[in-house]
């Protein structure tokens, strides 16, 4: 009998036990209602605390990093131009109390975000241009001014380049704030309204843009035709280059031409010249010579064809011939 009350005894102890304390995980937070009210602070140590059995109930909270999804929505631009836009962000509980009394648990919360952060992403969407939400630098402005400085480094004379660099610096908008900025000013905003609720905003992120499905094909031709006129101006100029590069090739390899024939018939003048007077040379010394040459030269052209003479003996056309016989 008195082993059987020792054990109800130590069960009791070890129910009593139980029911007064409770364990925090390392990944969480929790806090304690006394009858229906919030007593102390947030529990946020990690291990194993103590309560008041029966009267307290402990809640507990997530303290990692939380994500929440936006729904998409339809966003005026202040260009008023109509587009989808979908955001995310990052947040986390870091006052349990104010969470618990504002919003209760993580479900209201994500609900309340929800409406919180829309609004501010649309009041900052809609007071901006749709290129701020685009583009996030002006890196094709720089890409121009570095190709300006390349081509006067050269001292390059590829004008027509330089005129399409002006043509896309004229046409193109630059960036003021650009896509990060307008997502850390949609943080800022909501994360103002989000600090009543015990809610600490991370970030807000512009996860996706688009056209609303109507418009977009007229927008995508729109901007197709716009690149295409861009690429013609260049492929224009490109091909003005290439026209102007090989005049200069055909003018630069006329004058080489021109110069090499004056060179040759110089040469050519002075070799003649020298041959003359080698020849001249010649035929001071023998003239009997000369003439036997040229006669020669006279029957291997005429008598070689198989051609027909009618000559008398005393012709002179073979006083050669006769005088060898």
């Amino acid at each position: 009998m008195k082993n059987l009350f020792l054990l109800i005894v130590l069960i009791a102890l070890l129910f009593l036990l139980n029911v007064s304390t409770y364990t925090v995980q390392e990944t969480e937070q929790a806090i304690i209602l006394q009858l229906g009210k919030m007593r102390g602070s947030p529990v946020t140590t990690a291990g194993l605390h103590w309560k008041i059995p029966f009267i307290q109930e402990v809640r507990f909270f997530e303290k990692r990093i939380l994500h929440w999804d936006g729904t998409p929505g339809v966003v005026p631009t202040g260009d008023k131009k109509f587009i989808l836009v979908d955001t995310t962000a990052r947040w986390r509980i870091n006052d349990a109390l104010l969470f618990y009394r504002s919003v209760r648990d993580v479900e209201n919360a994500r609900f309340r975000m929800g409406s919180i952060i829309d609004g501010a992403t649309k009041d900052t969407i809609s007071s901006h241009p749709l290129i701020e939400t685009v583009r996030n630098s002006n890196k094709i402005f720089e890409d121009i001014d570095e190709n300006r400085r390349a081509l006067k480094a050269s001292e390059s004379e590829f004008h027509e380049i330089a005129e399409v660099d002006t043509v896309l610096d004229r046409d193109v908008r630059k960036v003021v704030k650009g896509r990060e900025e307008l997502s850390k000013l949609i943080a800022q905003r909501a994360g103002q309204t989000l600090r009543d609720l015990g809610i600490e905003l991370i970030d807000v992120q512009l996860r996706r843009i688009a056209y609303q499905e109507k418009v977009e094909k007229s927008v995508f031709d729109s901007m197709i035709s716009e690149r295409e006129q861009i690429a013609t101006k260049i492929r224009s100029s490109g091909e003005g280059e290439k026209a102007r590069v090989l005049g200069q090739l055909d003018l630069t390899l006329k004058r080489i031409e021109s110069e090499a024939y004056r060179k040759a018939q110089e040469t050519r003048g002075h070799a003649d010249a020298r041959a003359v007077r080698i020849f001249a040379d010649a035929l001071k010394q023998d003239t009997g010579f000369y003439e036997f040459v040229r006669n020669l030269e006279i029957y291997e052209k005429n008598l070689g064809k198989k051609a027909n003479f009618i000559l008398t003996t005393d012709n002179a056309f073979l006083h050669l011939l006769q005088k060898g016989a």
